[in-house]
């Protein structure tokens, strides 16, 4: 079937592309820049924030995927957030709505489900922590999740994927940022753990991420929501592996929380006044200072999602 997606030219989006190539679809995939065709793939010209183009790259599609979003650590204007997070996911959800697509899987993010407390496995019923916000990605996802209930409510076929911290091949990007962090670390331009490399995330592997938006569409049941996760480690056992796949040991500089907090308050003060993009934030450190420690067990059960070890 004809199958649109928005993102894929992104990390995992491009990835899902290639396999819903495999599995004999034809993909359409919303662009910005001009794209050269592949086999079964058609790059539309268009923006989320473009409603008229969304709805025209989506015409005589069954299924949609959006993965479009801005995910950065900051923003010369915040509204940008709310922009394309908010803006643009509702412009997908109407354009859908019209057209009457059978099925919608819409790529959220762990951090909308809030940090996890000491010892706590979070899971897709598990209510939101805190009603504090690390970044302002992590307020506007979360305010559309809140908004996508309505659009559920209201009959939209639409399925919501909660991957985790997702790394693997791929550009070194804030979009595949745990890579550029090994990446760094491997190179010597990052050897600190912060609060001594003791906070637990949960690490997923690209493939199986991709693998288990595929199976979204085609098992999910809609109004539910999935986490596409892998394995919870802390910063200490994620850099030990990378030591160890390497075969050499690296310096480490374990560090509490006050210096890089520090750091990213000048950066970002820096980046306000000089538009200098700021390699770390506060947001960002906060967020790697607080536990997020889930389990995809929904995923495994309903989807046949399969997690590649650690």
């Amino acid at each position: 079937m004809n199958i649109f997606i928005t993102g894929g030219t992104g990390f995992i989006g491009s990835k899902i592309a290639e396999l819903l190539v495999k599995r004999g679809h034809s993909v359409k995939i919303l662009a910005r820049k001009p794209h050269a065709n592949k086999e079964n793939i058609e790059y539309v010209s268009g923006d989320v924030l473009d409603l008229e183009s969304v709805r025209n790259g989506m015409r005589n599609c069954r299924c949609v995927f959006h993965l479009a979003a801005y995910a950065k650590n900051w923003s010369p204007n915040p509204k940008t957030f709310d922009e394309v997070n908010i803006g643009g996911t509702e412009n997908v959800f109407t354009a859908a709505s019209e057209l009457n697509v059978e099925k919608i899987v819409w790529t959220s993010t762990i951090v909308t489900l809030g940090p996890t407390s000491k010892g706590v496995i979070g899971n897709e019923e598990m209510p939101r922590s805190t009603e504090k916000f690390f970044t302002d990605y992590e307020r506007s996802k979360t305010e559309m999740e809140r908004k996508a209930a309505l659009w559920i409510k209201n009959g939209l076929p639409l399925v919501i994927v909660n991957p985790t911290r997702v790394f693997g091949p791929g550009l070194l990007s804030e979009s595949n940022s745990v890579t550029k962090l090994i990446d760094d670390f491997r190179k010597g331009r990052f050897r600190f753990l912060l609060n001594w490399g003791r906070n637990i995330g949960n690490y997923a592997f690209v493939d199986d991420v991709a693998e288990g938006h595929v199976l979204a569409l085609e098992k999910g049941r809609s109004g539910e929501r999935y986490i596409l996760g892998g394995n919870n480690a802390s910063l200490n056992e994620l850099f030990d592996a990378v030591s160890k796949n390497d075969g050499k040991k690296y310096f480490q500089c374990k560090i509490y929380c006050l210096i890089p907090l520090g750091a990213a308050y000048f950066l970002e003060w820096r980046a306000k006044l000089l538009d200098i993009y700021p390699p770390i934030t506060p947001g960002w450190i906060r967020t790697f200072l607080a536990d997020w420690a889930f389990t995809s067990e929904k995923a495994e059960k309903e989807l046949g999602f399969r997690v590649r070890p650690f």
